[in-house]
């Protein structure tokens, strides 16, 4: 959990702007089921959780195969630097190859400076930008 609440924290979901313990409680459940295509990582160093990476295949029009979707990826500060970031995005690479998916893909916030540079040196920037409209 304070993985998860640093992670939300970092994109200003907190206080007043918080996820419902619902939605944290829904995501928690659907990681642990088996028919579920939503899958958690983590890293450790020692006894300590460091990082999280949450990842979720699904169909596209534009492949045969699957895709997977690197939704949620998140590194304690005090483990950042480290290389724990690069490690989950190389193992979520190595569960989607495994899944025989066509690639893996992600968004960050056009301010997360600090990701793009690691973003950058493992994969390539598609050039689109996400529109979304909440209900």
């Amino acid at each position: 959990m304070p993985l998860w609440d640093g992670y939300n924290a970092f994109y200003g979901r907190s206080g007043e702007t918080a996820l419902a313990p619902t939605i944290t409680q829904m995501t928690w459940a659907r990681f642990f089921d088996a028919y579920e295509p939503m899958h958690a990582l983590v890293a450790e160093n020692g006894d300590q959780f460091v990082g999280l990476a949450h990842y979720l295949f699904h169909r596209s029009t534009t492949s045969i195969a699957p895709v997977c979707y690197l939704q949620d990826l998140f590194t304690d500060a005090s483990a950042r630097g480290r290389g724990i970031g690069g490690a989950l995005i190389n193992e979520v690479y190595e569960r989607a190859r495994q899944a025989g998916t066509s690639r893996v893909y992600w968004q960050t916030h056009e301010t997360n400076h600090t990701a793009q540079g690691l973003y950058n040196k493992l994969a390539e920037r598609s050039g689109f930008i996400v529109y979304r409209k909440p209900f």
